[in-house]
């Protein structure tokens, strides 16, 4: 595990990019070997995807070869509603690059049957060969996708009643108003993120630093699911300094110390050579 402090939210935001660039990149992807990329919604990650876009526009970067899955969506709104994270993808993402349609992957929050679309997502996972890179971000209660407090740490994706706090919290998306927000989502499990490869968990502001503290400081638990990815062999939590607020001054200095590599060959670093 590793914990990437910057200054402020918009470096957060450009190391994260970077880091999938290049991940990518590394990779290689072609027709025969596509990159696998699991992706979050919310405020958070935005500042990530437009320096994600800006690398696309600016040659760096391509998304032919690449095949996303999303971490979660509501049940019961519209497709084509504007807080439908299917709109907040295509929106704020995949119809800025050079992605093919066929190739994202976002639940179906009004299938017939939620479970069987659930399993089937699974099942789309597995056939891509696993997730390489799962970003994730959390809300301020510690979860992370939809795995709200109290959900199974060895969980995959199904559907979910949402926490009161998670519902206050999105109500800005909805104007405001509690009764325009879904109670319910689907969602990857916490087990189906700690599949992937490898995990990024970007934590910004101060409203995230307990939970950033539950995360890094104490044990793994259920009722802060963002908690069981200390136990991931290559998980990386990208942070700025506000959200650190609630860390020991000693934690803080260890994980400014100099980038190592892990034993499993995780490599970590605030340096891209740029």
């Amino acid at each position: 595990m590793k914990l990437i402090i910057l200054d402020h939210y918009s470096q957060a935001s450009e190391w994260a990019a970077k880091y999938i660039r290049n991940r990518i990149i590394q990779f290689n992807p072609g027709p025969e070997k596509y990159f696998t990329l699991g992706l979050p919604t919310g405020s958070t990650p935005l500042g990530c995807y437009k320096k994600l876009i800006e690398y696309y526009k600016n040659g760096d970067l391509s998304f032919k070869y690449v095949k996303t899955f999303n971490m979660d969506e509501y049940v019961g709104l519209p497709r084509d509603h504007p807080e439908s994270y299917h709109s907040f993808m295509w929106n704020n993402f995949f119809k800025h690059i050079d992605i093919h349609p066929e190739n994202t992957h976002i639940l179906d929050g009004n299938a017939v049957d939620l479970q069987a679309e659930c399993d089937a997502f699974e099942e789309k996972i597995k056939a891509a060969g696993g997730i390489e890179l799962f970003v994730g971000g959390i809300g301020p209660d510690g979860h992370i996708a939809f795995n709200e407090p109290g959900s199974s740490l060895v969980s995959r994706t199904r559907v979910k009643t949402l926490a009161m706090d998670t519902i206050l919290a999105n109500a800005r998306f909805f104007d405001g108003e509690l009764t325009k927000v879904p109670t319910m989502a689907l969602t990857v499990g916490v087990g189906t993120v700690m599949d992937a490869r490898e995990v990024m968990i970007l934590i910004t502001g101060a409203h995230k630093a307990f939970a950033l503290y539950k995360a890094i400081e104490e044990g793994v638990n259920h009722m802060w699911t963002v908690s069981a990815f200390q136990q991931h062999p290559c998980t990386v939590f990208v942070c700025d300094e506000d959200a650190t607020l609630e860390l020991k001054v000693k934690t803080v200095k260890y994980f400014k110390a100099p980038p190592q590599v892990n034993r499993k060959g995780c490599i970590y670093s605030t340096n891209f050579g740029m």
